[in-house]
């Protein structure tokens, strides 16, 4: 009896765009003109290894910056294609194509269709009435405008605020009956 080993299984790699799929990409996007002043530069990425890290992105959700660390372009190379291709069109030209070719391909019921969505709350998005400010109040309720002087306050220690009704002895009776004042 054989055994196999894992030399022998050849690696599948899933996020290698095969050549029949990436002719047809190919066509969708736009011919660079190098803007070098004077025609030189640092050569360019590979569309398709672009193509591949963006995939990488937006399937996986990782950040720009993660993909120096994988085996395709650096992240800001990947990030720059994305935003001139997205201005280009290309995105949503492929997903046109797409439909379509699986409008030709299974089918498409155009008279009906769905949207799935979904919210949920953020996993660090504090508490329900949103996170408590950790800066020291102001010392008083508003800021002056520019070029006025703040007034003295009239009693040492009230700040220049007035008393509330609870606090001078004189409350509501008619709002809050149950409520007696203070004294």
């Amino acid at each position: 009896m054989k055994t196999t080993s894992f030399v022998d299984v050849p690696a599948v790699d899933q996020w290698h765009i095969p050549d029949d799929l990436w002719a047809s990409i190919a066509l969708l996007l736009p011919e660079h003109k190098n803007t070098h002043r004077f025609g030189g530069g640092r050569p360019r990425r590979s569309d398709r290894k672009c193509m591949e890290a963006i995939l990488f992105v937006l399937r996986t959700g990782c950040q720009w910056k993660a993909l120096n660390a994988t085996r395709f372009v650096p992240g800001s190379t990947a990030h720059d294609r994305f935003q001139e291709w997205v201005q280009a069109g290309v995105f949503k030209t492929l997903w046109e194509a797409g439909l379509l070719a699986y409008d030709d391909w299974k089918g498409i019921n155009w008279a009906w269709q769905s949207m799935d969505g979904c919210m949920t709350k953020a996993p660090l998005g504090g508490e329900k009435d949103g996170q408590k400010s950790n800066r020291p109040g102001q010392a008083r309720s508003q800021t002056q405008p520019t070029g006025r002087w703040e007034r003295p306050p009239d009693r040492i220690g009230s700040r220049g605020r007035q008393q509330t009704r609870w606090q001078d002895g004189r409350g509501d009776a008619r709002q809050y009956p149950h409520r007696t004042a203070r004294t």
